[in-house]
């Protein structure tokens, strides 16, 4: 077949892209190397699909995205949040929203946008090549000729890249795209791990993994100095911490560890200073002054992270509440509002959420998501350079980059 569009990848930037073209009428061939679509779409957000951060003033929203996020201004006024929500809302896929402003799907299933987006593709006749391994690209002064694949090549009007990053590669992102425009004379920053785990070198919290803590606060620190604090939800893992705020913040971390150890403070009542704290405790241990401290350590934190606090601060856990001392709850208490965690490193973009890098974007109009370089190559989704904060930002950058590069493809 002749095809209008021949959009390579099919996670969600690609089934965007390739179903807005043919909902406009073009002929579109959608690619994908794995056996089925959406690979890593199914594992975001824990399975649940943290599918948009609902934010719906753009200005807002954009701001999210740091300095190179003023180049979304004309993507996200043809199809923002608001957009993204009707769009899947109006398919039948209730959407909520969670704290922080994150929209998840009402069943909690990453494969209920899947489907979604599969029934587009169905509805409006595009042709969907899955088991299908892009080699190279080839062009022709300022144009796209042809895509050579694993069983021959195809040829087309236009061409939609959509390939992701580097991130979780089983699920099929390995830098592909990268390579490609590398080739076709783009400018590429490396990718590397954005949002991504943490590890620490603290032996007392190997055992704390699974333990998720909310509206705590996080500080670095380098030496002596202080860098940035934020405050949001964290988990404990294997080998150190992940979640939204740990996620957020590790960038940071990345680029602090070139220049030599850093320590992060966990500050477990960040609303409270130390005297207001230390008048809870007196409260909470007055309660039952004749039980162990450590059958009643639940009601300050959890309780497997509440028994390391007290070995920490050198505190008997089977001692009873009427022998504390005040010294003691007073260390306690300090250990609370900050305890601090070494950071030996990041795990690699193989655990990233995503990853930073991509094409330079001074080499786009993201008005049509074209290419400055070719006229019939646009571009999508996580091949972009922007820094993308947790919390569904990346999935919006693939639906908007991807609904206008199907715009304007099919135009």
């Amino acid at each position: 077949m002749n095809f209008d569009v021949v959009v390579i990848g099919g996670g969600p930037a690609g089934m965007m892209a390739a179903a807005r073209a043919g909902e406009l009428g073009a002929r579109v061939l959608l690619l994908e190397k794995n056996p089925t679509l959406g690979k890593k779409l199914l594992i975001t957000g824990g399975g649940r699909c943290n599918i948009l951060h609902a934010e719906f003033d753009a200005h807002r929203l954009i701001a999210k995205y740091g300095k190179r996020g003023q180049a979304l201004h004309s993507t996200f006024a043809q199809f923002g949040a608001q957009e993204a929500w009707d769009f899947f809302e109006s398919r039948g896929l209730k959407l909520k929203i969670e704290a922080d402003q994150r929209a998840f799907p009402k069943s909690d299933k990453a494969a209920n946008v899947l489907d979604v987006l599969v029934r587009a593709l169905k509805k409006n006749n595009v042709t969907i090549q899955t088991d299908c391994t892009v080699k190279r690209i080839e062009s022709d002064g300022s144009l796209i000729k042809k895509v050579i694949h694993t069983s021959g090549q195809i040829t087309a009007k236009n061409f939609i890249l959509a390939t992701g990053g580097k991130s979780r590669p089983e699920t099929g992102s390995t830098g592909d795209g990268f390579a490609w425009l590398r080739e076709l004379g783009h400018k590429i920053t490396e990718p590397s791990a954005a949002l991504v785990p943490v590890i620490i070198s603290n032996a007392w919290a190997k055992d704390l993994a699974g333990i998720s803590l909310q509206g705590v606060k996080l500080t670095l620190w380098q030496e002596h100095t202080r860098h940035e604090s934020h405050t949001g939800k964290m988990l404990f893992t294997g080998t150190g911490l992940s979640g939204p705020l740990v996620l957020n913040m590790s960038k940071r971390i990345g680029e602090l560890l070139e220049e030599g150890p850093v320590t992060v403070a966990l500050d477990l009542f960040p609303s409270l200073d130390g005297g207001a704290l230390d008048r809870k405790l007196v409260e909470i241990f007055g309660q039952s002054k004749n039980k162990l401290i450590k059958n009643h350590i639940g009601l300050i934190t959890k309780p497997r992270l509440a028994h390391a606090i007290l070995l920490l601060a050198g505190i008997d856990p089977a001692t009873p509440l009427h022998q504390l001392t005040r010294s003691h709850r007073l260390a306690f208490g300090k250990i609370l509002k900050h305890l601090p965690m070494n950071i030996t490193g990041l795990l690699g973009t193989d655990k990233a959420v995503v990853t930073g890098g991509g094409i330079d974007l001074k080499e786009l109009d993201f008005k049509t998501m074209r290419s400055k370089k070719y006229t019939n190559l646009y571009l999508t989704g996580d091949i972009l350079d922007f820094d993308r904060p947790s919390g569904g930002f990346s999935l919006q950058i693939c639906w908007s980059t991807g609904f206008v590069a199907g715009s304007s493809a099919a135009a």
